[in-house]
This record gives structure tokens, C-alpha cells and sequence, in this order.
């Protein structure tokens, strides 16, 4: 795939995130997953984690940024947990981190699950720290 071809694809995942289809954004939401590092990116999947219309569109977007199972994904995840104000997305939001915890352990990868986040728990953004915290078993009061 071109350059070209990858920045349209780009412009498209944004402008989809956008959409009042719920299966646009939930398509977005793991497209735009993968570019996660790229500047300009992480307000559109916080959008997406935290939507308010309907936690399918934060599942998928969840779950695609936690299969890259790297700093990136997780904070983001983290990111958006720490902000949620809705139960129901918080509830999918720790539900999809458990899952990837599982899948981690599953795969043996329980110390690089856990190596990420002690990571964040030196964060600069004091949601994702307590969250990393939290998930650690630490107590962060």
C-alpha cells in the first residue's frame, strides 16, 4: 500500500469516526487503532472509547487498540477509563482491559502485560497513572 493510499485511508477512519452510523465509527474505531501513534489520532479514539451512543463502537475500538498489545494501545485505553463518566463505558472499558490482561497470561506474555503498567504508573496523566495503578493492585490515595 502507498503512502498515498495509507494517509487516504487515514482521512477516511477520521472523517467515519465522525458519522452517525454506528457501524462507520465502530470500523473507524479499529482502523484508526492501528495509527494510534500518529499525531492528530488520539482525541478520535477517546471519542470513540467514550462514546455515548453506543458501547459497541467502544468495544471494538477498545479491543483493537489492546491487540497491538504495546504502551500505546494500553494507555489510550487507560486514557479514556480514567475520563469515563458513563457506568456502562467504564464497565466495558475494565472488561476489555481484563480481557487483555487474559489473553496476555494466556499467551505468557503476563510480565510484558505487567511491564506496561508499571510504565504507567510514572504517567504524566494522573488518570492513566491511577489506573495502571489500580490494575497493579497498588493503592494510589
Amino acid at each position: 500500500m502507498s503512502q498515498e493510499q495509507m494517509a487516504g485511508g487515514l482521512m477516511t477512519a477520521l472523517r467515519d469516526a465522525e458519522s452517525e452510523s454506528w457501524s462507520r465509527r465502530a470500523a473507524a474505531g479499529r482502523q484508526l487503532a492501528a495509527s494510534a501513534g500518529h499525531e492528530g489520532v488520539v482525541p478520535f479514539l477517546e471519542r470513540l472509547l467514550l462514546d455515548p451512543r453506543d458501547t459497541a463502537i467502544t468495544q471494538e475500538t477498545a479491543e483493537a487498540l489492546l491487540q497491538r498489545r504495546d504502551l500505546v494501545g494500553l494507555r489510550t485505553v487507560l486514557a479514556a477509563l480514567a475520563r469515563a463518566e458513563e457506568w456502562r463505558t467504564a464497565d466495558q472499558l475494565d472488561g476489555e482491559v481484563y480481557n487483555h490482561q487474559s489473553w496476555m497470561i494466556a499467551d505468557g506474555r503476563r510480565g510484558q502485560f505487567v511491564e506496561q503498567l508499571e510504565a504507567l504508573a510514572s504517567d504524566e496523566d494522573a488518570g492513566v497513572r491511577a489506573e495502571a495503578l489500580r490494575l497493579l493492585g497498588i493503592d494510589h490515595e
